[in-house]
């Protein structure tokens, strides 16, 4: 991996306030970032902060994992007629902005950590529901025959044959799930909540803290970072098993 880029760019983010090439007010020096980033990490905001929009992405996430998966291959397995009529429904669903449903979550769910879940679920839902209805769809009709010649119950051809095929899809819904509902929970967070990175953003915001806006945005993107890279060695884990099984 080359650092280049990452390096020349913080490079600039310290020079430009100081050479007038940005307005320090706005865009303050990577050095005055860092040391509020350390303030933040010494009294332990920054790690409150963290754990609790990242508990609130995993619950969501999870959530939708198990009722995604699932009916996916429920529908896409046994019923594929009910599955192409509901097809365009499921894909405009899933082209709602979660973020527009909010005043609906607030009006079913109040403002407390319930409205936020179902933004988590939400947005996560669909990604994972439509690429795994496409990766059970792609799988190689003659496996299912042969599965099923064989005396194969249907318990056996999901965990044996329909699982394993889809689940490149799935871990690709599952990094389309979890990016969106990181990025939507972030606005949430700005909303309504008492801690959160959203939550931080917004506070700073409010109270004119330049610097701590910066941190904020730091820490979000490390930790979508963190979490795409939690799902890639899930999915290294499970396909290297999958092959593993094949010998």
């Amino acid at each position: 991996m080359s650092w280049y880029g990452i390096i020349a760019f913080l490079v600039l983010w310290q020079v430009a306030p100081y050479v007038g090439l940005a307005d320090g007010r706005f865009i303050p020096p990577l050095s005055v970032v860092i040391i509020d980033a350390l303030k933040l990490v010494g009294n332990g905001q920054i790690f409150i902060h963290a754990a609790t929009s990242t508990q609130r992405v995993l619950l969501g996430l999870i959530a939708a994992i198990v009722v995604a998966i699932p009916s996916a291959v429920v529908l896409a397995g046994w019923f594929p007629r009910l599955t192409k009529f509901m097809g365009p429904l499921l894909q405009l669903l899933g082209n709602i902005n979660p973020f527009a449903l909010f005043p609906l979550f607030i009006l079913l769910f109040g403002v407390g950590e319930l409205a936020k879940f179902a933004i988590m679920f939400w947005s996560s839902l669909f990604p994972i529901l439509n690429t795994t209805i496409g990766g059970v769809q792609n799988i190689e009709p003659i496996l299912l025959k042969t599965a099923r010649s064989m005396g194969a119950t249907k318990a056996v051809i999901f965990r044996k044959v329909v699982l394993p095929g889809a689940l490149p899809s799935i871990f690709t819904g599952l990094r389309m799930g979890a990016t969106t509902a990181f990025l939507f929970l972030i606005a949430a967070e700005m909303l309504s909540a008492s801690a959160g990175m959203g939550w931080l953003i917004h506070n700073s915001s409010m109270n004119n803290y330049i610097p701590r806006i910066s941190v904020s945005v730091v820490g979000i993107a490390l930790l979508g970072m963190l979490i795409s890279l939690l799902i890639n060695k899930l999915e290294s884990f499970f396909l290297d098993f999958k092959e593993e099984a094949k010998v």
